[in-house]
């Protein structure tokens, strides 16, 4: 799970380069979905891959506008399996 957190006054310019250059996401990092608050100051988006450095290379483009919070997180599905093992 990513937390975007718009620096102050940096939504216009983020949808401006989205719009121009997409996501800037290097191959093997995943974009699932993503939500944005009414007041355009955070963006939960859900991401998948197997290597985490690549978040390094994909906040590289965009740390200019945005604060990132990355949070490794599983599916309820997961979890449900995990937990049943340990019964």
């Amino acid at each position: 799970m990513v937390i975007e957190r718009f620096k102050e006054g940096s939504a216009s310019e983020i949808y401006r380069r989205f719009r121009e250059k997409g996501r800037m996401m290097p191959k093997g990092l995943e974009y699932i979905s993503s939500w944005i608050d009414l007041a355009f100051k955070t963006c939960w988006q859900l991401m998948q891959t197997e290597d985490f450095a690549l978040f390094d290379k994909w906040i590289a483009n965009w740390r200019d506008l945005v604060d990132f919070e990355i949070i490794p997180v599983r599916t309820s599905a997961d979890t449900v399996e995990i937990m049943n093992s340990k019964l």
